[in-house]
């Protein structure tokens, strides 16, 4: 009974895992479970996005004072006129779900892109994995600021954002379509709240104009002179980044939206349209409410509440709400809020389920299991509890952190579709996308001047998935890595021709040189000697060209040729010994014959050979094609047999 629970659990946890977890293309399963209208996606990142109402012109009014309004459009115009048309190009060139990572990933081949995705998917866990848990610690907050809010609250933000939390995990642990219907509702009613404080708000304005003539008269005498103004505010408006976050998310849920009936793999038009249009959507809901937002809450609010212990620090509209609407709706307000806040949590898991699966496992850097989600649920909820654990739940530590995180992919992203935009020899795009870059490359150096701990706090995570991903990599060394094998019909025949006649297949792996006549004479003759192959007996050449080594996960192409006369199986790898194993199983399940195969032993240190293996996927050859045959197939009598003279 034990073992039956076991089994259960085991099979629950990694539901919908593939046997072979090449390209991975949803969250989770071969398939992906129900897409959703692009708007119903929308509502999913929004859940991060439009949960910055709750913290944002607090924040801005903070950094920027009296000035809040222009640093707010500065803001503003740099996501309409900057991170979304960025975005929606790389919705257009990375749309299964990669995000801007991957087209970094395919400028830079080999080792050297490897560690750099690494590095970016070290910002990337920043950044959501901070969502997660300042989203959830603000949540907190809101709610034992809440004059209704029992008094044990107090003193118990740490075990009450854990509950948040953990709730989070238990909603992703259900399924994506759970996640998706309940960031619809939050953000319908989030919106609406805000709309209706908003415009009670502007009412105020215009009862009572004496202050703007208030703010105005303050504003001169501050800063006298208005382009000294407009100074200030592009200097302070890299502290308002949060602003931006939701734009990678965006585009690394792209699977979950619903495409056109035309749509196919490799141009999903449909799907595209969809992203764009929540990228589009997004960020002009946004950009109305951060701009008003800003405007009513510092006309609105004496600056001293914005400050540390201030009534409005942290939560300027909610101010407004119990303000001018009464204690009943800013409570309403107030349970919106840190409902919103807690899911935008939602928007950063999506992200990590959506990212993860599509880079360490193809790489080889992560457990086959990470390829599922709710393995992977457990392992994020378990960070997301010691991050909170290890800062307090303290929203203004983790500030610095999210906002590094942030600014990195953006910079990221418009970097990669400059380059995109470089290499298509589109001029002016390129001129247009290189000046973007350049302003997210400034505000991401102030930020990293000003937050010096939101460096350190994303070296931790990159530290972290390298090591954990170097371990995996070694431990994962000696499985077969292939994710199909397709025998042209050449190849085809060699092998089913030698199975029909001779009823045995003899293979003599063979690194090319020359490619001489000559060549496979000598090579021939000598394993003939040193093997004992009977002189009679036909055989085949095995040879692997390299590619790159550091892909872990490829499609094994087998073409079959005749040279000098001799029938030779070729096939293009970045990993000899495992690309062997791979093939002669595949000899095996297409003919029904067990084939042999003959090597000879690699000159050289062995356990040089095994780094250079680790590395370069060549190195001591034979050893590990029989390690890797001996762990795929159980069976003796089914494994093929590796000849070593």
């Amino acid at each position: 009974m034990p073992h039956l629970r076991s089994d259960r659990l085991r099979s629950w946890l990694l539901y919908g895992l593939k046997s072979n977890s090449g390209s991975h293309p949803g969250p989770h399963a071969e398939t992906v479970e129900k897409t959703h209208s692009w708007w119903r996606v929308m509502c999913l990142t929004g859940v991060d996005y439009f949960s910055t109402l709750g913290y944002q012109p607090a924040i801005a009014a903070v950094a920027a004072g009296l000035l809040s309004p222009m640093a707010t459009i500065v803001l503003v115009l740099l996501t309409l006129l900057g991170a979304l048309p960025v975005y929606r190009r790389v919705a257009r060139e990375s749309f299964r779900g990669e995000g801007s990572i991957a087209m970094l990933e395919r400028l830079l081949p080999w080792w050297g892109g490897k560690l750099f995705v690494l590095v970016l998917l070290g910002f990337a866990a920043t950044d959501f994995m901070i969502t997660i848990t300042l989203s959830a610690a603000d949540a907190t907050a809101h709610a034992v600021e809440n004059p209704f809010a029992p008094a044990w609250f107090d003193g118990a933000e740490v075990p009450l954002t854990l509950g948040l939390v953990a709730l989070l995990g238990i909603v992703f642990l259900k399924g994506f379509k759970e996640a998706i219907n309940i960031a619809v509702v939050l953000v319908a009613v989030f919106l609406a709240l805000n709309a209706v404080v908003i415009v009670v708000s502007i009412g105020h304005v215009f009862d009572n104009p004496v202050v703007v003539t208030d703010w105005w008269a303050a504003l001169t005498a501050q800063h006298g002179n208005p382009f000294v103004m407009v100074g200030i505010a592009l200097i302070v408006f890299p502290k308002l980044a949060l602003g931006l976050s939701g734009f990678e998310t965006g585009v690394a849920v792209m699977p979950q939206i619903t495409g056109a009936p035309g749509d196919t793999a490799a141009n999903p038009v449909g799907r595209i349209r969809g992203a764009k249009r929540l990228l589009l959507t997004a960020a002009l809901i946004m950009s109305t409410f951060l701009i008003t937002s800003s405007i009513v809450t510092t006309l609105l609010i004496p600056q001293e509440q914005f400050q540390a212990g201030g009534e409005a620090n942290g939560r300027a509209l909610a101010y407004l709400a119990h303000e001018f609407l009464g204690d009943i709706f800013g409570t309403a307000y107030d349970i919106s809020t840190i409902c919103i806040l807690w899911f935008a949590g939602a928007s950063a898991m999506a992200g990590l389920l959506n990212i993860v699966p599509r880079y360490l496992p193809r790489y080889g850097m992560a457990p086959q299991w990470a390829a599922a989600v709710r393995p992977l649920v457990l392992v994020f909820t378990a960070i997301a509890f010691l991050i909170t654990i290890l800062f307090d739940a303290n929203v203004d530590a983790q500030g610095g952190a999210y906002a590094t995180g942030v600014l990195v992919l953006i910079t990221s992203a418009s970097i990669a579709v400059t380059l995109s935009a470089l290499h298509k020899k589109q001029r002016r795009r390129t001129v247009g996308f290189a000046a973007i870059a350049a302003v997210f490359v400034y505000t991401t150096i102030v930020n990293v001047i000003e937050r010096p701990d939101g460096v350190r706090i994303a070296a931790v995570f990159i530290v972290g998935i390298i090591v954990v991903s170097l371990i995996s990599r070694v431990q994962r060394s000696f499985q077969l890595r292939a994710t199909s094998v397709t025998l042209d019909a050449q190849a085809r025949d060699f092998v089913e021709s030698d199975a029909d006649d001779y009823g045995a297949i003899r293979i003599i792996s063979h690194e090319p040189n020359t490619g001489s006549a000559d060549e496979y004479r000598k090579k021939l003759s000598e394993e003939r000697r040193d093997s004992g192959i009977p002189g009679r007996a036909p055989v085949l050449f095995l040879e692997v060209y390299p590619a790159d080594s550091s892909n872990f996960e490829e499609d094994l192409q087998v073409g079959g040729v005749i040279r000098h006369g001799f029938r030779i199986l070729q096939v293009k790898s970045g990993n000899i010994p495992n690309t062997l194993a791979t093939i002669l199983l595949e000899i095996r399940d297409v003919t029904g014959v067990v084939p042999e195969i003959y090597f000879e032993w690699t000159e050289g240190n062995p356990i040089s050979n095994m780094f250079r293996y680790l590395i370069t996927g060549t190195g001591e050859v034979a050893p590990v094609t029989r390690e890797v045959l001996r762990r795929a197939e159980a069976s003796r009598s089914r494994r093929p047999d590796v000849h070593v003279s």
